[in-house]
């Protein structure tokens, strides 16, 4: 448990101390150049899930509870297929980058789509070490280095666009210009996020010399064809992911109608709700952290005889948990927004953010859903989920784009999650039935979607009357609730 508690913890720090990159990329880019970074952030989750082909599972399947030596030549072999094809499509797009960056469009993109390429190849290699590191548990070292990576990130993209700008410009340390000058170019702009991050990476690869030094090459091909079975369906479930959570900003930019916004094209809308879209995080972080810990919790407690009726309560509290969270963020979304994004020129979409927040509830609810097709090993049901919410996604952003801009793909996020959330409650009630109190979390849920949306809407022009006022209605909001819940905590604090 405490291992699960280290995951949890390191990943939801390293995300919070990650999202101060938004605050700072946003604060030296306009949005039509904050929108370039998410675009080849958004292309990254799909080429993650194409250069590792599903091998972090496969090692995870072959080399746990293998002698030392088994674990050795599944690591050696892997290790070796995911060499060989991360260089040649690193390669391939390396070589070919100054026609993708005119496919692209963007100034400097040919150079970017180099560094990614180098990017996607020492990510690739760092994920069997760090694999390696969880089935060894050494969770301490694993949540270190994680937490590690980030800070040198988020340290080198104040380097590169804060301190050399700013010196680079002469209003300070006129003393370092000429040595300034050597390494940094301004019009290279925004694209050293890009770089800051391949740097961290290859410090963090620099760490695992020892592996790397007793890696023996090895392809077996027999063996190969083993972890290969396992791992190519999990393609599939890694490029609906990539559609599910990430697509929607690429087809933003595509299907956007030219003139939708005066304020800028189609790159500036995806760059103002690329930056909405992290509001979001805050239900993100508190379902990342919950899964850590819920997931060993529900696969010790599945083989118990009142197990469903435990999930059930799970649920209900995990609703009712979301549900405030997003009456919360709401309530404060004027100065939260200020604070994480800052400049008024993003703030133009934050409409988006509580829908978005809601497409994250679904999702969270989604996860816990999906307790039953993990017990009852029947996996499939997730890869088949996953591909019916990404043709959702692209169906939605198809239709709505159009007539609604950015909101139309707030609303196709939320249909997708809604939908995977709908269906696995209903194939779960079928194999693995759990007496989920429905009408409860429905109660909750539109109870809070009311007050987030009154909430929302109110206009209060002194922001301390208006903080007072917002946060005075959450706090009735959440006091109704423990109101209503008071023989259950009752039953909780006597036990």
């Amino acid at each position: 448990m405490s291992d699960t508690v280290l995951y949890g913890m390191s990943t939801v720090l390293a995300r919070l101390i990650n999202y101060t990159l938004v605050r700072i990329h946003t604060g030296v880019a306009a949005p039509d150049g904050y929108g370039i970074i998410s675009i080849f952030y958004a292309y990254m989750i799909l080429f993650n899930a194409l250069y590792t082909y599903g091998m972090e599972t496969s090692f995870f399947r072959f080399a746990t509870k293998a002698s030392k030596e088994e674990q050795e030549r599944v690591f050696n072999n892997i290790m070796t297929s995911l060499m060989l094809t991360s260089v040649f499509f690193s390669s391939l797009l390396y070589f070919n980058a100054e026609a993708i960056g005119l496919w692209m469009g963007y100034d400097n993109s040919a150079l970017y789509v180099q560094w990614f390429a180098m990017l996607l190849t020492v990510d690739t290699l760092l994920v069997l070490p760090f694999a390696k590191l969880r089935i060894e548990q050494k969770a301490l070292r694993f949540a270190t280095l994680k937490v590690t990576e980030v800070i040198i990130t988020v340290g080198l993209n104040i380097f590169f666009l804060i301190l050399c700008r700013d010196i680079h410009e002469g209003k300070y340390l006129q003393e370092w210009k000429s040595v300034v000058d050597l390494i940094y170019d301004p019009s290279l702009g925004i694209g050293y996020a890009f770089l800051a991050n391949l740097l961290a990476k290859v410090l963090i690869f620099i760490t695992f010399f020892k592996q790397f030094i007793t890696w023996r090459p090895q392809l077996d091909w027999k063996r190969l064809q083993q972890y290969y079975r396992y791992g190519f369906p999990l393609i599939l479930i890694g490029v609906a992911f990539f559609v599910n959570e990430a697509s929607d900003k690429i087809l933003l930019e595509k299907w956007l109608p030219e003139g939708f916004y005066e304020q800028g094209d189609s790159t500036y809308a995806m760059g103002v709700y690329a930056a909405c879209y992290k509001l979001s995080i805050f239900i993100t972080l508190g379902v990342t952290a919950y899964k850590y810990a819920a997931e060993p919790f529900f696969y010790a407690q599945a083989g118990q005889k009142d197990s469903p009726r435990l999930f059930a309560r799970v649920m209900k509290y995990f609703v009712i948990f979301l549900m405030m969270m997003v009456v919360g963020v709401v309530a404060n979304l004027d100065w939260l927004a200020g604070l994480l994004i800052g400049k008024e020129e993003y703030l133009v979409g934050l409409s988006v953010v509580p829908i978005l927040l809601m497409a994250n509830v679904f999702l969270g609810v989604y996860y816990n859903l999906s307790v039953w097709f993990k017990v009852t090993d029947r996996t499939k049901f997730g890869a088949f989920l996953s591909l019916g919410g990404a043709m959702i996604t692209v169906l939605g952003n198809y239709f709505l784009i159009p007539i609604l801009g950015y909101h139309g793909s707030a609303i196709a996020t939320l249909a997708c999650y809604g939908s995977m959330m709908i269906a696995s409650y209903w194939f779960g009630q079928k194999y693995y039935p759990v007496p989920y109190q429905v009408g409860n979390a429905l109660l909750y849920v539109f109870s809070g979607v009311l007050v987030a949306y009154v909430v929302f809407n109110l206009e209060i022009m002194h922001f301390w009357t208006s903080f007072f006022v917002k946060n005075s209605i959450l706090m009735a909001f959440v006091l109704l609730i423990l109101f209503l819940e008071r023989q259950e905590l009752r039953k909780v604090v006597n036990k």
